[in-house]
């Protein structure tokens, strides 16, 4: 089973001068994606809390994810040091997996792709709009990526993935798509019960290995620029 052979490594994470830190996350050998769950994605009353503590996969709070094999880890960093985003980047492109705020109805992820489509459009994107295993899927290709926009509605959630890589690398029968719809299937979302406005991010937290290590970067970064201003 998926994450159960071997413990991978703690993260070693590196900061660059872009805010942005990187750690690196070694998956065991093994053919193919399987993760454990399946049918998602979930609700964290839905699954066994076991399952969730398995050696390949992220609790980053609002979302827990699986890491597929040589996957890696890249978390964007606010300038105060906070997380922004977490990426998972595949050997086929990145991946990025968001939970939001949502009213207890479906229909969020619907007019969600009016937004993003609206938007896309500004950039002077081209569109096209796909069927996926949850419903519709906004494909759009720019001049420096293809993405897929994939969404699934849940109780007072939605989910959102973005899969990010060079033209045709978001098609529908490619890697970086089954991939991303393996890590969507099994991916499980805490709501919480703190009160959110719809659409609004639910906060993303890291374990603590790695929000240590991201915390001592960002304090030795701070203190390279103290020092530069001073020389």
């Amino acid at each position: 089973m998926f994450g159960r052979k071997k413990a991978a490594p703690q993260p070693v994470v590196e900061e660059t001068m872009d805010a942005v830190e990187e750690a690196a996350v070694e998956a065991p050998e093994q053919p193919g994606f399987a993760p454990e769950l399946t049918g998602g994605p979930f609700s964290a009353d839905e699954v066994d809390s076991d399952v969730l503590e398995g050696d390949q996969r992220l609790d980053l709070g609002s979302v827990n994810v699986p890491i597929p094999p040589g996957g890696q880890l890249q978390v964007e960093m606010a300038p105060d040091g906070s997380p922004q985003a977490v990426h998972l980047m595949l050997p086929s492109g990145r991946v990025t997996v968001a939970a939001y705020a949502a009213p207890k109805s479906p229909g969020t992820w619907e007019s969600v792709i009016g937004e993003l489509s609206n938007s896309m459009e500004a950039q002077s994107a081209a569109l096209s709009l796909e069927a996926g295993p949850w419903g519709n899927e906004l494909v759009a290709l720019t001049q420096q990526a293809e993405l897929r926009f994939i969404g699934v509605d849940g109780y007072r959630w939605m989910i959102r993935l973005v899969a990010a890589g060079p033209a045709g690398s978001a098609a529908a029968d490619s890697e970086l798509t089954a991939a991303s719809r393996a890590i969507l299937a099994s991916t499980v979302v805490r709501r919480g019960t703190d009160p959110h406005p719809p659409k609004s991010p639910l906060p993303i937290t890291l374990p603590p290995p790695m929000a240590e290590q991201l915390a001592q970067a960002h304090q030795m970064r701070i203190e390279q620029q103290s020092e530069q201003q001073e020389a």
